[in-house]
């Protein structure tokens, strides 16, 4: 694999002025700040480093920010199989990992939007909500809030029922550019619906640059990994498999 020609520590001029431009829009960000209930349990190991498990998503994160900047991508979207194998879990510690390098801005958005977890997850709750957003019934500040200097995140607890239709018009897709112009993050996470739950995925893939599949040991089949890396392959970059709950001895990780 081939270095890339700048690191996250030596902008382009263009670049850096757009991450000038942005300073506006992120500072005029709600903060929010998770439930330390939450912080404290078994969710969230990247948020310090007393959990040893930390390493293995410091490990993901470099990986996928190597990945990233070679082929000049930045939207990445987070799905798995079927419900139950961590895509969220992986997903908010991937995001809080990111936000551990400095020069990176990372932008987790929740569109699971069927079944959101993150908002739920963290204890958060935002003025408005994403339905809102993606209908163009908000603004960026009202459903965008900073978790830190550098981790903007975009959730809510409402369900919405027919959001594979809203996910696929173009006024949704339209927000989201916006979202990314103004705020210029070097990366955007959407965690998606499990990919053989609903139709959701498909049809938002190829508004992505990449995507991720989380499998769960002793859960995911191999009969449906197959099934999800073709039907995503053929839709978007896969950047590859991520096997969440592994079980290893004390002293090791894994993912």
């Amino acid at each position: 694999m081939e270095h890339a020609e700048t690191t996250l520590h030596e902008f382009p001029e263009a670049e850096r002025l757009s991450r000038i431009g942005a300073e506006p829009v992120w500072k005029m960000l709600s903060p929010c700040r998770a439930d330390p209930r939450s912080v404290a349990g078994s969710w969230f190991v990247t948020t310090g480093r007393s959990n040893p498990k930390h390493a293995a998503f410091d490990m993901l994160r470099t990986k996928l920010l190597l990945a990233l900047q070679q082929k000049n991508w930045k939207t990445v979207a987070i799905t798995s199989p079927t419900p139950g194998c961590g895509k969220t879990f992986v997903a908010l510690n991937l995001a809080f990992s990111l936000a551990n390098q400095k020069d990176c801005r990372t932008v987790l958005v929740d569109l699971d939007l069927k079944r959101p977890q993150i908002a739920k997850t963290l204890g958060i709750e935002a003025p408005s909500t994403i339905e809102k957003y993606l209908k163009g019934e908000s603004e960026i500040g009202d459903v965008f809030q900073r978790y830190s200097d550098n981790l903007a995140i975009g959730a809510s607890k409402q369900a919405v029922p027919f959001s594979a239709e809203l996910l696929q018009t173009r006024g949704a897709v339209k927000q989201l550019q916006e979202m990314q112009q103004k705020m210029n993050p070097d990366v955007v996470l959407f965690d998606m619906p499990p990919m053989l739950s609903n139709d959701d995925v498909v049809g938002f893939l190829p508004n992505v640059d990449c995507v991720i599949l989380i499998a769960a040991s002793e859960q995911s089949t191999l009969a449906e990994v197959d099934i999800c890396e073709q039907e995503l392959s053929e839709r978007t970059n896969v950047l590859g498999v991520v096997l969440n709950k592994c079980r290893f001895a004390p002293e090791k990780y894994g993912y």
